[in-house]
């Protein structure tokens, strides 16, 4: 056997390997598409992260469903039948009438030491004669005697209030339901439990047709009810299907647009069967690199990368275009001939796709990752097999000598002249223009497109439940569990006032349910010496005595509710220790417009402990620093190849550079007539536009006149223009943009390399060109 076949067979044994390890892998394991994976790690201490990751595991199984009608009968039994119409295989109904007779039970122990804010300011005032006229009300109102407890042990109607103050405003337990009034119906809730990890969706849309079906039935029943969906696993379904789809669409389009440019070119079979074989080879060993680095892969990771065949094919096409203009050349003095060229375009496309991975965004670094071992696959592909594979060079075509020809037609860069002058002075109106109309976006929501449908569901259910918002919150640590409640309860002292004045509707917080120490023992003297002055005054005005019954003096402890069943809705509000701290979230409810964020920041001021946290505005922040920094390193790597450039062209390199250059501006200024927003992705793109756009320049200096090379250069970008065109079409704001930003910096780079090529014979010329004669003289 050869010695020049061992790389090939070395090759293959690897290729094995990689795609037995994929195998293994999927069996187990599917794309990630946690949207969070697309976001900065921000810089925060301990609690913060402890903080940061109980939101994100508290929500990520959760689904809420309102079904609502003008009767609550029939909206209790149209709720009754969408939730037998749930396979429990996938969502799992969570039932709350046992749940709240544990907690009635559960709390009856220390009704005596628990009071709402409202209650403590009415006894700390009280009328005795005005309680007094209350109580003989509700001894012999009807219905109303009873209450949660006989009247003796509550004359005041404490405890009920207690509890209607915990399930918040307009929701309450009705037959076993729970219901709220809103928009003119009656809306009876139904919670359900995704059954496997939402962010381990396989792509098909489940949850949603579930619910789908399920509203379907329910509105065979009863035509007018009206169902709202909300919950993270919608979202993150969504995200999944609308990566399978973009996926497919975007990989599958780009490799057909390529096997058909290939085709039109060689009119040959093998050319197609190579170039595939390449493409196919890459993306394996991309996503397998991804997976065994990071040890999983996200969906949109997948999406990006089905690009890859944008870049890796230019090296099978750059094979194929010297093979067809040199058909008598040995396979193997081809290969040693062009690999310079070959190289030179790997390691400029691979360092343009890791200048991606130094911007601590993860999903960015398996993006980063995936192309880069998905281009050096396809390079050791190409030179590994294709001498070996390649028999007969392709036979020539009209197609690729239309293109190859139309390089000696191109116009060059020629100064003083009237042409040159225009078409400078066009390019400098057109490029400051479009960049004085750029809009600056660094929104941390720009990232994130889930359905326009299910957000207006899931703003309508929170605002009918008032729900908790997870971007902004207040996080509250102590030295111990005592100190943090204490620190909750004085920032609920003033969220209070926001809240009477309509800026919010009401917060979450531990000490709701499990008051410090100190205000149990406050609250239980005040409530006993208040409702003893209270029975007093009625047993005079009843003529006779009362004997009160006797509440128990008992103290609920934190450790005590934190073991108990009832804790587990409100349990991730609780840190716990995390570096030898105690820690808590304050969460808040009814967050709007009407809301002022900077007046809930200055809340915290002065209260040791309390700190705000606004994860929207941090992340954001976080977003446009990172923009900043990599416009930086993007001109620092334009000077870099410069040097490059320099070293190795003298004083032509500005040859190479100016229409990646030039069309980077145009690009940038396009996208501003287009209103498309500058942001981080904007950046990142131009890295790649950069190492992929300035190979083009060095291939026509390099390879000076080359009608071969320039064929090749043509089918290689418009490849890339077809890929990352494609993924324009992306449904992710942040793709679009980059898709954009890629299908029009290529598009011009491809354009004006020609332009600024150096007439033959030019002075201070590198290389004149390659002939026949000079790859068999290397052989």
């Amino acid at each position: 056997m050869r010695a020049s076949r061992w790389p090939a067979w070395l090759w293959a044994a690897l290729v094995i390997a990689l795609c037995l390890q994929q195998a293994v892998f999927w069996r187990e394991s599917r794309p990630d598409t946690d949207v969070i994976a697309l976001l900065p790690g921000v810089q925060q201490d301990a609690m913060l992260t402890a903080a940061n990751q109980r939101i994100v595991e508290g929500a990520t199984q959760q689904v809420v469903v309102l079904v609502g009608s003008p009767d609550f009968e029939r909206a209790k039994s149209t709720a009754q039948i969408f939730q037998e119409a749930i396979p429990a295989s996938l969502l799992k109904p969570v039932t709350s009438d046992e749940a709240g007779d544990a907690a009635l039970d559960f709390y009856a122990t220390y009704r005596g030491s628990l009071l709402t804010s409202e209650q403590r300011r009415r006894l700390s005032h009280a009328d005795i004669t005005q309680l007094a006229n209350a109580a003989l009300a509700r001894l012999y109102g009807p219905g109303l005697a009873g209450g949660l407890t006989e009247w003796r042990a509550d004359p005041l109607g404490l405890w009920p209030m207690w509890w209607q103050a915990r399930l918040g405003k307009g929701i309450q337990s009705r037959d076993g339901r729970i219901s709220v009034s809103g928009n003119g119906l009656e809306w009876v809730l139904l919670r359900f439990e995704t059954a496997a990890s939402t962010f381990h969706i396989n792509g098909n849309s489940g949850i949603q047709a579930a619910l789908d079906n399920a509203s379907a039935r329910a509105r065979t029943a009863d035509p007018n009810v009206q169902i709202l969906e909300a919950g993270v696993p919608l979202h993150a379904e969504a995200a999944a299907v609308r990566g399978n789809w973009e996926m497919d669409t975007i990989g599958f389009g780009s490799m057909l647009a390529v096997l058909i440019l290939v085709w039109m070119a060689f009119r040959s079979l093998r050319p197609i069967l190579l170039v595939a074989l390449t493409l196919l080879v890459g993306t394996v060993a991309g996503v397998a690199a991804t997976t065994m680095l990071f040890g999983k892969i996200h969906v949109l990771t997948l999406v990006f990368g089905a690009s890859l065949v944008g870049v890796a094919e230019d090296f099978g096409i750059l094979w194929f275009a010297s093979r067809q203009a040199y058909p008598g050349t040995d396979t193997h003095a081809l290969l040693r001939h062009l690999m310079p060229g070959l190289a030179l375009a790997l390691v400029t496309s691979v360092l343009a796709y890791l200048a991606l991975g130094m911007a601590p965004l993860p999903g960015l670094q398996q993006m980063a990752v995936f192309s880069a071992a998905g281009l050096l696959a396809a390079f050791l592909t190409v030179v590994c097999w294709f001498p070996g594979l390649d028999r007969s060079a392709p036979r020539s075509s009209e197609f690729s000598r239309r293109i190859a020809d139309s390089l000696s037609n191109w116009p060059r860069w020629r100064l003083p002249g009237k042409s040159a002058i225009a078409a400078s002075l066009i390019a400098i109106a057109v490029i400051v223009s479009g960049l004085s109309r750029l809009q600056v976006h660094d929104d941390v929501r720009f990232l994130l497109n889930s359905p326009t449908a299910l957000l207006q569901q899931e703003r309508e259910v929170g605002r009918l439940l008032a729900l908790p918002s997870p971007a902004q919150f207040y996080l509250v640590s102590g030295a111990s569990a005592e100190e943090v409640l204490q620190r909750e309860e004085q920032l609920k002292q003033r969220l209070d006032e926001v809240v009477v004045h309509g800026g919010l509707s009401g917060y979450a917080a531990v000490s709701d349910w499990v008051p410090s120490a100190s205000r149990q023992g406050a609250d239980a003297r005040l409530s006993s010496t208040v409702e003893s002055a209270v029975l007093a005054k009625v047993a005079t005005a009843m003529g006779e005595s009362i004997a009160p019954v006797s509440v128990p003096a008992a103290r609920l402890g934190l450790d005590a509710w934190l073991k108990s069943p009832v804790s587990a809705p409100l349990r991730k509000l609780w840190l716990g220790k995390v570096d030898g701290r105690q820690g808590s979230l304050v969460m808040l409810q009814g967050l709007g417009a009407r809301t002022d964020l900077r007046r809930m920041q200055s809340l915290a001021h002065g209260l040791p402990g309390v700190r705000w946290v606004d994860r929207t505005h941090d992340i954001s922040g976080l977003l446009a620093r990172y923009r900043w920094m990599m416009t930086l390193m993007l001109v620092a790597g334009y000077v870099l190849v410069a040097a490059a450039l320099a070293w190795r062209f003298h004083r032509e390199a500005w040859r190479a550079l100016m229409p990646t250059a030039l069309a980077a501006l145009l690009s940038q200024a396009l996208l501003g007539w287009l209103g498309e927003p500058l942001q981080l992705f904007t950046v990142l793109a131009h890295f790649l536009l950069l190492g992929v756009g300035v190979d083009y320049g060095i291939f026509l200096i390099e390879y000076r006149d080359d009608p071969s090379m320039w064929l090749a250069v043509t089918l290689g970008a418009v490849g890339t223009v077809l890929s990352f065109g494609l993924l324009a079409l992306s449904a992710t704001p942040a793709l679009h943009t980059f898709g954009l930003t890629m299908l029009f910096g290529v598009t011009f780079a491809w354009l004006l390399s020609p332009c600024f090529r150096p007439a033959a014979g030019h002075v201070g010329s590198t290389h004149t060109g390659s002939t026949s004669q000079e790859i068999a003289d290397a052989d």
